[in-house]
């Protein structure tokens, strides 16, 4: 029986296609590989049928966006695991198998990553998701082998797989079932944070999310929204924010949710300084939109089943932009130090 289908979501992306898909039909044999298409424009999917004929394509009839684009596409999956993986992904040699065998070995893993490296410098990590996702007592997200701004060379030093709190989105091993069973992403995220929030509700379940660095892919990041696009950043903040306020418990959430926002006009305040005005401005629509759109986030707060009780061991207890900022650290290694219990 075939264990896994491999699903690329895609928006006009035919450029992508045509750069990645070549590893991923060489490295995947055995499993399925699909196209889940959001209604692309271009010619994405004439050059699938003429080029990849063994690549099953899911048209589906308007554009969907990441998080219902995938909600979509895991219904129709029947195998037991899922691989969501973005376009502007190139996988290696093994990248699957590693993944599968320590979710078989432990049923309570819902989600897994492999070790992700930049596409354009391969020594380094890359942004989103690196050797695993970690975040702070505000909901602010890093990694081992990035800390905000800063990409770590990937000497080795974090090859072991390890409990992470969140598992990125650009390669993303799951529980087909689980991932039904929980709603899927949240799609008031549209995208960016939506599969933070997915493993914060896992945790609250008692599930585990992980890293297995034996499997390694290359991603070039910024595919679909440039890094330096204040739509991006915007997203970015917002989701944070309304993350936060959906797992948050009320005991809690009383003072980290303003705390949350201050720092972000801190952030407003650096973009500005930096001569960044788009992203200054996209930083202030977000908290202007989080708050005129409140009711529709308790709505989604009060949809999820559980809480977690006690901080996780994933979660820095302080504050990472006084990690960095303050107290200059740049590395996880830095950062963690004891603070972060197996």
């Amino acid at each position: 029986m075939v264990q896994a289908t491999v699903i690329i979501l895609n928006y006009n992306g035919v450029h992508f296609l045509e750069k990645f898909l070549p590893s991923v039909t060489q490295y995947s044999q055995g499993h399925r590989i699909i196209v889940a298409d959001n209604a692309s424009t271009d010619v994405s999917i004439p050059f699938l049928k003429k080029k990849y004929p063994a690549v099953e394509i899911m048209a589906f009839s308007q554009n969907y966006g990441f998080a219902r684009g995938y909600n979509e596409a895991l219904k129709q999956i029947d195998t037991p695991y899922s691989i969501l993986l973005n376009s502007d992904v190139e996988v290696t040699p093994n990248w699957i198998e590693p993944v599968l065998a320590l979710m078989e070995q432990q049923p309570h893993i819902a989600a897994c990553q492999p070790k992700v490296r930049s596409y354009h410098q391969k020594t380094h990590f890359e942004h989103a998701g690196a050797a695993g996702g970690f975040i702070d007592r505000i909901a602010y997200p890093f990694c081992r082998g990035r800390i905000l701004d800063i990409l770590e060379e990937d000497t080795g030093q974090y090859d072991d797989a390890r409990a992470v709190f969140w598992a990125t989105g650009a390669c993303f091993f799951v529980r087909t079932q689980l991932f039904l069973q929980f709603g899927g992403f949240d799609e008031i995220f549209h995208a960016h944070m939506e599969e933070i929030d997915l493993c914060w509700r896992m945790h609250a379940l008692g599930y585990a999310v992980f890293c297995q660095p034996q499997s390694m892919v290359y991603h070039v990041g910024g595919g679909t929204m440039p890094a330096t696009n204040p739509r991006k950043t915007y997203l970015n903040f917002r989701n944070s924010t309304g993350m936060l306020f959906k797992n948050t418990r009320l005991r809690q959430l009383w003072w980290k949710l303003p705390v949350k926002m201050l720092v972000d006009v801190v952030a407003t305040f650096k973009f500005f300084v930096d001569r960044k005005f788009g992203d200054g401005k996209a930083v202030l629509q977000s908290m202007a939109d989080f708050l005129l759109n409140i009711r529709k986030w308790i709505r989604h707060r009060h949809q999820v089943k559980r809480r977690l009780k006690h901080r996780h061991a994933a979660m820095l207890p302080g504050f990472l932009v006084v990690e960095r900022y303050v107290k200059r650290k740049k590395r996880f290694s830095e950062i963690s130090n004891g603070q972060f219990p197996e």
